[in-house]
């Protein structure tokens, strides 16, 4: 990652990097998140060459597996789509998307970057060699494209059915658990707030209340969220969240294609999915980490070890 970001920084000309670059203590700019059409801080991808471009996609590539590095640029692609949906009346473009570093990753014992546009944000946070690794975002509009019936695009499925297969393997009573509204709401809860200041209350059904098929589904969701990582990295968030309890909540009808949304809490995770607006057929998840986001564990231990 270290190498990545250096160079792409060298891949810029000293326009673009002076608008990609900004202070690590800049918090305002890099505690950020915005997953809708905003201005928002760095350097847009559509005014780099080929050759700064691709060193954007493959400082992206080492915060990814592989298989989320295809999600991400099926979500980019979707803008193309999008805009033809709506009559090309918005400009919307799969190069609106930008990237920002704090600090310099060549130098630094503190950086972080990432990489933002419409329905994407990737924030990743290097502190004293180790990686930080949320809010992770990825939306879709449309969620699903389908030519009769069957669906040619849709980039966030696995995370609606491992969630649908987990409620439906609920009994009667877990299921009045998990279920805690009629209706889904409008969006994730945590929305685009850099900080998750009041935890959210733990809601739905716990995990020890669960049968083992319950159970082993919802650790197949939050592997799936935790797999959009790197496996070292995915595996090290698996073994930190191995000690603490889980709860799984459930919004909106049950039937598929109607507005639903659902929420994994565990210590210091927060994963949610709202499929609420386009009739159902426009999705948001993320996966967040409400008392480490933005790099605060690393940086609480590197103040710790430094006192600045």
């Amino acid at each position: 990652m270290r190498a990545a970001g250096t160079a792409l920084l060298t891949a810029l000309d000293p326009a673009t990097r002076e608008s990609a670059v900004h202070s690590f203590d800049d918090e305002a700019a890099r505690r950020w998140l915005e997953y809708r059409p905003r201005p928002r801080p760095g350097v847009c991808l559509a005014e780099l060459d080929v050759t700064a471009r691709k060193a954007a996609h493959r400082l992206l590539a080492t915060a990814l597996s592989p298989s989320a590095y295809a999600q991400a640029m099926a979500i980019i692609s979707l803008e193309e789509v999008l805009d033809r949906a709506e009559g090309w009346q918005r400009g919307r473009h799969s190069a609106d998307y930008w990237v920002a570093v704090f600090g310099d990753p060549a130098r630094d014992d503190r950086w972080a970057w990432r990489l933002e546009g419409h329905h994407l944000s990737v924030n990743m946070t290097v502190v004293d060699g180790q990686v930080s690794p949320a809010p992770i975002f990825f939306g879709a509009n449309p969620a699903a494209v389908r030519y009769a019936g069957r669906p040619v695009s849709r980039p966030l499925g696995v995370e609606e059915d491992l969630a649908r297969a987990l409620l439906d393997a609920l009994g009667p009573a877990e299921r009045a658990a998990a279920i805690i509204a009629d209706e889904a709401p409008a969006d994730i809860i945590s929305a685009t707030r850099g900080r998750v200041d009041a935890p959210l209350e733990p809601l739905g059904v716990p995990a020890e209340r669960l049968g083992p098929t319950g159970r082993a589904l919802l650790d197949q969701v939050v592997a799936l969220y935790l797999d959009r990582l790197p496996p070292e990295l995915a595996i090290r968030e698996a073994t930190r969240l191995d000690a603490g309890p889980l709860h799984f909540a459930w919004a909106g009808p049950t039937q598929p294609g109607r507005r639903h949304y659902y929420r994994v809490q565990g210590d210091d995770l927060l994963i949610e999915y709202d499929n609420t607006t386009a009739d159902g057929n426009h999705a948001h998840t993320v996966l967040r980490r409400p008392a480490s986001d933005f790099g605060a564990d690393v940086l609480a231990t590197h103040h710790q070890a430094h006192p600045h």
